[in-house]
């Protein structure tokens, strides 16, 4: 059984390249400028990296996955393996920018701290990730297979999706200062499918029961067809996003 997550960059973007489209929008909260020092958190295959670069800012990237840090670094980007809960930059940024990456940082007091240290005063940070009720039918049906088959419910839910005030008030309490925080509906097509998906995000969940995996998979497909599945058969999956521009004080 493999219960940490692992990551290929190729299937990533194959499967859930939306994220980094999707996350295009968040780059207007950040607005970055030339010759400013921005540290992009979670960077992932560098997607929106290389975008905020095209500004002539001066970015370092940073993610917990050597694969994706080996794709980013192939494309150009100053990347580099790092977990977000142990950061060791002291006020060396401008602004920290993170995109789909917080809500699978689980210890998030740890991660705004490190945001903190990392940015020069009255520096920004600009994210959007996963909000409360974030992939909720997912998680559910995920939760309902794993009882019938006697599996590691924790496997189904490993991330950390905070609702507006409870984000607002850790990152006030590590003095910060919220600008704009919001949560929104945000239903998003799966072009591959929901298994595509479960196999990028959750591998784990179905790793554990070995050659039932398969079953496993079809357990779960098959509870949320009524819900997520329309009459075309095209998957959506039923994200929440929450996004926000903090500000140094």
């Amino acid at each position: 059984m493999t219960a940490k997550q692992t990551w290929d960059s190729h299937s990533y973007q194959r499967d859930t390249g939306f994220v980094a489209k999707y996350g295009e929008d968040v780059l207007s909260w950040l607005k970055p400028q030339s010759g400013e020092r921005i540290l992009d958190l979670g960077c992932g295959d560098g997607v929106l990296t290389k975008q905020i670069m095209s500004s002539d800012a001066l970015v370092v990237g940073v993610d917990a996955s050597e694969s994706f840090v080996i794709s980013a670094r192939a494309s150009g980007i100053n990347a580099h393996v790092v977990d977000a809960h142990a950061l060791e930059f002291d006020s060396e940024f401008d602004a920290v920018f993170s995109n789909a990456a917080l809500h699978w940082m689980l210890e998030p007091e740890k991660v705004v701290e490190g945001v903190k240290r990392a940015l020069k005063p009255g520096g920004r940070f600009v994210a959007e990730f996963g909000g409360f009720g974030n992939v909720a039918a997912v998680t559910t049906a995920m939760k309902a297979v794993g009882v019938q088959m006697d599996g590691d419910l924790s496997l189904a839910s490993p991330w950390f999706f905070p609702t507006v005030n409870q984000y607002a008030g850790i990152l006030t309490d590590h003095g910060f200062r919220v600008d704009d925080i919001t949560s929104f509906y945000r239903p998003t097509v799966l072009p591959n499918g929901m298994r595509s998906w479960l196999q990028v995000m959750r591998a784990p969940f179905f790793e554990q029961y070995g050659t039932r995996a398969d079953e496993a998979y079809e357990k779960v497909e098959a509870a949320l067809i009524p819900t997520l599945c329309d009459n075309n058969g095209q998957w959506i999956a039923d994200y929440v996003r929450l996004r926000f521009a903090a500000r140094l004080m």
